[in-house]
């Protein structure tokens, strides 16, 4: 049995959607007939993401989105409801990273990183819960966590930490609104090489690292489109508080 992936009136808000993994979610979901919400801080860049999925014959909006802000958060949430008349699905993508060792890691490093990766995730899935409860749309929200928080990474203690609090988040968040129709999940992905990492991979270092892989090789942000459209469709109704790994075998081993 084959089982196609249609999301024809569906309305997909992406953030960190500018580039890297963010920018993949949006053409993929458009490719699937959503209506897609880029936000991200960079706007020229959503601009021209939105005229790519324009000319493939999709659909695309811009909003400015800064996931540090809740003013910002909410202003995002209430202009694409606004404009395309609600939120069916948000893939909660915007994350960064400071790398130091753990007794280097200075106040403006925490904050930096929790205050994106944990804070503004948990805002942004509240503002898209909260238009989703408001406008009664059984909705999808798929946080974007990451392998380091199920496996601790060296050099990477805060990330680690700001990804395992969104994969705790996300288990909470389904057992609160469950009851509204929504559901939460986290996708966990391993390395996936992007425009921001490639040449790190590229170095002696980079190789190093992918030669301690299961499979020595790093990821594309192709590979996790099958689970980001399993998620945002009405076959994942089933599925609510999952952290699903897709790390070729990193976490196992």
């Amino acid at each position: 049995m084959t089982i196609e992936i249609n999301l024809q009136g569906k309305v997909a808000l992406v953030t960190g959607a500018s580039s890297g993994l963010g920018a993949r979610f949006a053409r993929v979901l458009a490719q699937a007939g959503a209506t897609v919400a880029l936000a991200a801080r960079r706007v020229e860049r959503l601009k021209e993401l939105r005229a790519e999925i324009d000319a493939e014959g999709g659909e695309a909006h811009v909003y400015a989105l800064d996931v540090t802000s809740v003013a910002s958060i909410r202003a995002c949430v209430a202009a694409a409801e606004a404009d395309l008349g609600r939120i069916d699905i948000l893939v909660n993508n915007s994350g960064v990273s400071a790398q130091a060792r753990a007794l280097e890691v200075t106040e403006a490093d925490f904050d930096y990183v929790m205050g994106t990766n944990t804070r503004g995730a948990f805002f942004m899935a509240q503002a898209a819960a909260q238009s989703m409860v408001r406008t009664g749309t059984p909705g999808r929200i798929i946080n974007i966590a990451s392998v380091a928080g199920m496996r601790a990474l060296a050099q990477l203690s805060v990330y680690s930490m700001s990804k395992a609090a969104v994969i705790h988040m996300t288990r909470a968040l389904a057992v609160e609104w469950g009851r509204h129709g929504i559901n939460v999940n986290a996708i966990c992905p391993g390395y996936i090489e992007t425009e921001i990492n490639a040449a790190y991979f590229a170095t002696e270092g980079g190789r190093k690292l992918i030669g301690m892989l299961p499979r020595k090789r790093v990821g594309k942000p192709e590979d996790l489109d099958g689970l980001v459209l399993l998620l945002a469709g009405d076959g994942s109704g089933f599925i609510n508080g999952a952290a699903v790994t897709a790390d070729d075998g990193m976490a196992a081993g």
